[in-house]
């Protein structure tokens, strides 16, 4: 296998947490802070860096507000991140194919 192929894949997505997270957005409308971390059984401070990564990046959308007195975070994917979620992938399963034929 080529090695430049796996190099190749986003490392803004490759990284497990945001993964995780970009999974999560592109089957539903919206998920909040709070599932996203049950989801990904991580930290409220390392789910936030990676939500700061993804929406620096353009693929998700970061909605801050309250919900009564307590601070309630909204996350939903872009459509430039839904486009590079689904090319990544592909990339991804066309990797897996180069694999199983060679």
């Amino acid at each position: 296998m080529k090695t430049d192929a796996i190099l190749n894949l986003d490392p803004v997505i490759h990284a497990p947490i945001r993964l995780a997270v970009l999974s999560i957005l592109i089957t539903v409308e919206q998920a909040d802070f709070n599932y996203l971390k049950e989801a990904t059984g991580t930290t409220d401070g390392n789910l936030s860096t990676h939500l700061s990564k993804l929406e620096s990046s353009g693929l998700i959308r970061v909605k801050k507000g309250y919900r009564g007195k307590k601070p309630h975070t909204i996350c939903s994917i872009t459509a430039g991140g839904r486009k590079a979620f689904l090319a990544y992938l592909d990339q991804l399963g066309q990797i897996i194919s180069r694999e199983k034929n060679s």
